[in-house]
């Protein structure tokens, strides 16, 4: 299959799963991408593990790259990514090698059944909301704040839970999924409509004026909407199953240097038992947390008081350095220093 083209080899590969289209491809661009790769890592085992995830990419999205792709072009752009699963979904966090600042670039969320990325468009399109599609048909955009969104097509999934499937790369100690994102806005109700009426989700609680939470299934929330500002990406949130399973993971954290900026919480609104460990390197939190509240849907929205059981039914608010990302904040959140009595300096 030598003389046949780059899309002709996509599209065999992905209309028939000729493994034979997949290997000459592989075959014309393995140098390319170990070559990149290995600049990148500056390591020979990773480059070679990053080229491996690089091809699975590329058979996983051999149906959208057949048809509107340069694979050289493609292979460029994907080479300096990682993509991390916590079980046997594609993948669940995506990491790149920073070409500015590091943090958050975007959420991508995943259409539901039924719905195409054209139906999608047609949608943004009739609300005025500008968007771009990729190379892999996804679609673009960003909310009021500037915060980055994703909109991938439906996959489907296995039925069966991870519990019920056998493995020989899936460690023992995981997240179960990463379950919802967080930002800070200082346009709570612009950002509340986007959410919902451009995106489709559904509001599951308020907390008096200063918050609201989203969902788009019976989870608790994927979308958490705070009133504060400066306007920042706060966290992402990865479900560790149980409080067995939380104290492992923040007694690992603390061996290596980490520390939590809140927690351990246990939130009235929402239900979870979870601790915020700081990402200093990437201007954000993760949350760690178990137990979140499964709704009866359909759910009517709630509305809670803000008041310090909304937030954690065991006493301890936040310190003012957690909703903050400056070297200030840091330090004075690494050496405690707003518990030892130093208040917090103002922006």
């Amino acid at each position: 299959m030598s003389g046949s083209s780059d899309q002709e080899l996509l599209h065999a590969y992905a209309q028939t799963g000729c493994e034979e289209a997949f290997a000459e491809l592989v075959r014309r661009y393995v140098d390319l991408v170990y070559s990149v790769a290995l600049r990148v890592a500056r390591n020979t085992q990773l480059a070679e593990d990053v080229s491996q995830t690089v091809f699975v990419a590329l058979a996983r999205n051999a149906r959208a790259l057949a048809s509107r792709s340069v694979v050289t072009s493609w292979l460029h752009r994907t080479v300096d990514r990682a993509y991390l699963a916590c079980g046997y979904e594609p993948y669940a966090l995506e990491l790149w090698t920073s070409r500015g600042e590091p943090g958050h670039e975007h959420s991508g969320f995943e259409l539901r059944e039924g719905c195409s990325i054209d139906d999608a468009a047609a949608h943004l399109d009739g609300l005025g909301i500008p968007h771009r599609r990729d190379d892999a048909g996804h679609l673009h955009l960003v909310d009021p704040e500037g915060y980055g969104i994703e909109l991938m097509p439906f996959t489907p999934r296995d039925p069966f839970p991870d519990v019920g499937r056998t493995t020989d790369t899936l460690p023992g100690f995981r997240a179960r999924k990463l379950g919802h994102v967080n930002v800070l806005t200082g346009q709570l109700e612009a950002m509340r409509d986007f959410y919902r009426d451009a995106l489709g989700m559904s509001i599951t609680d308020y907390l008096g004026v200063e918050g609201v939470w989203l969902h788009i299934n019976a989870d608790h929330h994927v979308m958490a909407l705070v009133g504060k500002t400066p306007a920042h990406f706060h966290h992402f949130a990865l479900d560790l199953v149980d409080w067995g399973t939380l104290r492992v993971a923040f007694d690992h954290l603390g061996q290596h240097g980490r520390w939590l900026g809140w927690g351990p919480v246990r939130h009235a609104l929402g239900q979870n038992l979870c601790g915020y460990v700081r990402i200093p390197e990437e201007h954000c939190f993760v949350e760690l947390y178990c137990d979140m509240e499964v709704l009866d849907l359909p759910h009517s929205a709630r509305e809670w008081r803000d008041d310090p059981r909304g937030s954690n039914l065991w006493g301890i608010l936040p310190p003012r350095s957690y909703f903050r990302f400056d070297e200030a904040a840091i330090e004075s959140e690494r050496h405690q220093l707003e518990a030892l009595g130093t208040p917090l300096p103002p922006l």
